[in-house]
Order: C-alpha cells, then sequence, then structure tokens
C-alpha cells in the first residue's frame, strides 16, 4: 500500500498531520516514438559479457521512448550520482545503514511505453509507465522484475532490491505501474481502472525485458523472478495467478490484498479514523478505542506505531484508495475531507464498505486476488504491520491459496516484530526487526526451490533472535 514517500520519523511521532497532494494532471498523450542515443562510454567488443557489449542493437518491444546508457556502477553506490536513480522514490523503505554493494558496471535503459497520464516528472519526461531495465555486464541467466510500493516511481526498489540481485548477477526491470503520486485515481475512465493498469504493466514490462534480455546476452533468462513489496507485493500475487506462464516463481513482501468481499483496505482503515482520536485523547473512552483497534486487525503491543500511522498513513491511505473504488461516496469533493471526525457528513471515517453498492464491490473485484497462484510463490509479512495488519492480509491470503488447491506452491512466513515500514526500525530498534534481509532470505530460498535444491521450511513465525542487536538483525534472518 504505501502512500508516495512518507515522511522519515527522527523520534517517536508525534500526530500533527503531514500531507502531499500533486497539482491538477493534465492528460495530454505523449507517445512519439523516439530513441534517444546514449551518451557513455562506447559498448565493447566481443563476447557478451564484455563491458556494455551490444548495446546500440537494444530496442525495448513496444516502447515509446528508451535511453541506454553504459555505466560503471548500476547500484545506488554509483546511480545517485550518475543520476540514473532517485533517491527520493525510495525513501523511508530501507534501514539508513543498510550496506550497499557495488562493482556492477553495465547497461541501464531507462524508457516509457505509451501512455495518456502524465504523473511521472522523472528525466522531465511528464509521462507515466516510465521504467527502467538494468543489464549487468556479467550476468548469472536471471531476471527480475517488479513494480513499484504505494503510488512511487520506477526506481523506489533500487536500495531494497536491485542492489541486491544485480550484485547476485541478476538482470533487473521495474515499472512505475502506469500512474504515480497520491492523486493517481485520476487515471482511468472507471473506478478501479487505475490500479487494474498496475497489472498490465507489470506483465508489459515483463515480456519485453525477456525480449531485451535475449538481446543482451544472446539467449532469453533461465529463470524470471517477480518480487516486490506491499503493493508491489500485490502485484507478485496477481502475476502468479493470471500469469505464471512468464514467471518461474515470486516473493511476496507484505502484499496488498482486495477482495471484493473483505477483507481490503477500505474494511479496516476507516476503524483506526474512527476510533484513533478517543484512544489518543485518552480518558474513560480510550480502552474501548484500543479495543475496537485490535478486533479490527491492528495487533495488541502494536499501539507505539500509531500515532505515526496515523499521522502519515491511515488517512490519506483510506482516502485516496477509496476514491479510487468508490468515488461517488464523497459526491463531489475530491478523497474526502482529511482527518474528518467521525459524524462529519461523507467522512471516511465512517465509511462502511459491506454497505456500499454493489458497483463498489465489482470495482474492487476487478482487481481482486483469487489465491490460485501457478508457480511458487513465498510471501512474508511482519506481526507488527499496522498498515496492512497481517490477521487482514497475509494471513487471510495465505488461507485463500489453500482453499484454492494450490498449497504446494506457497510457503509463508510471518516475520516477529517486522513491520510495513524498515526505516522505523531504525527509530525502534529495540521493538522492530528490519524486513530487507528477511526478504532476501526468502529469495535465496526461491532460488533453491524451483532450482530443485531442497523446498522451503513449512510455513512458521520466524521469531525475533533473544538479544540480537540491531545491526545483526540489518544482515540476518534465518528461516528456520
Amino acid at each position: 500500500m504505501l502512500p508516495h514517500r512518507p515522511p522519515r520519523p527522527t523520534s517517536p511521532p508525534g500526530r500533527t498531520a503531514r500531507r502531499t497532494f500533486l497539482g491538477a494532471l493534465s492528460l495530454t498523450a505523449v507517445c512519439s516514438l523516439l530513441v534517444t542515443p546514449a551518451t557513455a562510454a562506447p559498448a565493447g567488443p566481443g563476447a557478451p559479457d564484455a563491458h556494455c557489449a551490444g548495446r546500440a542493437r537494444l530496442h525495448v518491444p513496444g516502447a515509446a521512448r528508451q535511453q541506454a546508457d553504459c555505466l560503471d556502477e548500476l547500484t545506488t553506490a554509483g546511480t545517485v550520482a550518475s543520476g540514473h536513480t532517485d533517491p527520493a522514490d525510495y525513501a523511508g523503505l530501507t534501514p539508513e545503514d543498510l550496506p550497499t554493494p557495488g562493482h556492477v558496471p553495465g547497461i541501464q535503459i531507462d524508457g516509457y511505453f505509451p501512455d495518456t497520464s502524465t504523473t511521472n516528472t522523472d528525466h522531465g519526461w511528464q509521462h507515466d509507465s516510465q521504467f527502467v531495465i538494468r543489464l549487468p555486464d556479467h550476468w548469472n541467466g536471471g531476471l527480475v522484475v517488479t513494480g513499484t510500493p504505494g503510488n512511487r516511481e520506477q526506481y523506489a526498489n533500487d536500495r531494497a532490491i536491485a542492489d541486491w540481485v544485480l550484485a547476485r548477477g541478476y538482470a533487473y526491470a521495474a515499472t512505475d505501474k502506469g500512474n504515480t503520486g497520491t492523486a493517481f485515481f485520476r487515471d482511468g475512465h472507471r473506478p478501479g481502472d487505475a490500479i487494474a493498469e498496475w497489472n498490465t504493466r507489470l506483465t508489459q514490462l515483463t515480456r519485453a525485458t525477456r525480449t531485451v534480455v535475449t538481446q543482451r546476452y544472446h539467449r532469453p533468462p533461465a529463470r524470471t523472478l517477480a518480487t516486490g513489496l506491499s503493493n508491489g507485493g500485490y502485484l507478485v500475487r496477481w502475476q502468479l495467478e493470471h500469469h505464471p506462464e512468464l514467471y518461474d516463481g515470486g516473493v511476496d513482501w507484505e502484499g496488498t490484498l482486495w477482495r471484493s468481499d473483505g477483507p481490503n483496505p477500505l474494511t479496516f482503515l476507516p476503524t483506526a479514523l474512527r476510533h484513533y482520536p478517543a484512544y489518543a485523547a485518552g480518558g474513560p473512552g480510550a480502552a474501548e478505542a484500543a479495543a475496537a483497534l485490535h478486533r479490527a486487525g491492528f495487533p495488541a503491543g502494536s499501539e507505539f506505531l500509531w500515532p505515526y500511522h496515523h499521522q502519515v498513513y491511515w488517512d490519506l491511505t483510506q482516502r485516496v484508495y477509496r476514491e479510487e473504488l468508490d468515488p461517488g461516496y464523497d459526491g463531489n469533493t475530491e478523497a474526502g475531507t482529511p482527518f474528518c471526525a467521525s459524524g462529519t457528513p461523507a467522512c471516511d471515517a465512517d465509511y462502511a464498505y459491506p454497505a456500499r453498492p454493489a458497483a463498489v464491490h465489482r470495482a474492487v473485484g476487478r482487481i481482486a486476488l483469487t489465491g490460485r497462484i501457478g508457480k511458487p510463490l513465498i510471501t512474508l509479512q511482519g506481526t507488527l504491520d499496522v498498515l496492512l495488519p497481517i490477521s487482514e492480509d497475509s494471513d487471510v491470503y495465505a488461507r485463500m491459496v489453500h482453499r484454492a488447491g494450490r498449497g504446494a506452491l506457497l510457503r509463508y512466513y510471518r516475520i516477529e516484530d517486522g513491520t510495513h515500514t524498515d526505516s522505523l526500525a531504525d527509530v525502534f530498534p529495540d521493538r522492530l526487526r528490519p524486513m530487507v534481509p528477511c526478504h532476501r532470505s526468502a529469495f535465496r530460498a526461491l532460488e533453491r526451490w524451483i532450482a530443485g535444491q531442497g523446498r522451503p521450511p513449512a510455513d512458521h513465525t520466524v521469531a525475533r533472535p533473544a538479544g540480537a542487536d540491531p545491526a545483526t538483525l540489518r544482515t540476518s534472518c534465518p528461516l528456520r
């Protein structure tokens, strides 16, 4: 889920709201075919793994624009300085001291597919459906594809995912999902169109990148893996349900669960908005308010995270996703009234998804998950996730997979003391553990699984090691 570029808390957060909305968005199409010549060093000669070999012949199928650059460093150890990433895209997603690998030379292709929305301002292109493809000189035969969390742009996973997989030799591709920013709901014609496009764009990028990989290395990828966090994890689930032929497996990191009959974010976020103010005020109503949040799925023991999530996530997330799927709830008002008090007309704190018209449920149904995955999937989520409570999300999705008869294709790990945003582990190191190393352990387990080198451990809760210091938790998360 993860709304766009949240502020990073520097101390246990207070209750002042901080919100950012984009201005009016043009729907002018910018679809002229343009291949921009690269300006970096010339491609190396000869062997497929020579530096930037074959750059001139690379073409992204279906792209309206592409720019290929030869880089000495494809990870953020070099792309920050060279301007081939945007640190604002990934702000707050990883621990501050997460190690950055390096020494990965290769080709980076930036570009976009034809689209009519213009929210993504990267490169000054004012064009959505932007992508980045990275092709390391020393390739391990694999491809990793991902969509971004929240409504961020295509570089959002560069620290959490891209750096690590590139250092291990994978080709990598990411999409902005076709619309960005907190006004993403303005894209499309029908409720649900903007989110439905996310799935289409990841499918499109996967197919195109497989072709580019073949152009670069003279053979197709031996394995194609999908991974992503939050909304990106939702995309992994959806792809393995609808296009398993494109992938060998996936790692779903706290993916958003959409179901037409619930649970979904529109069923539990209003409860948080309705009851948190009474909890925060203290007094005789505080205990019942806390109990209401617990019943809605927000786990006991997560109360220290509630102020920050009320300030940054709950209100904005509820309003913008409700606007996307149920714009009629607040009439002509766009995305409701921020932090309205329960009882205010059309207040999102009083939103009752089960009572909404059938058309709203059909809109959610267009993007809903089924559990009918067709390739191996590893799902992981933190037990202290209070944006997408685990009992309302991955616990439910795991049951859906088993009910669909696909349980043999799933491994599900509940990560004790993990939360939705890893930067919070820096603020509360004695209470939280980062999810990044757990994702990496799950990724390695998936590699072994699809290679026939051993099945991952059975589903279980991965306990926080007693006495582990923050440095250890930043780099280690054994799944056994």
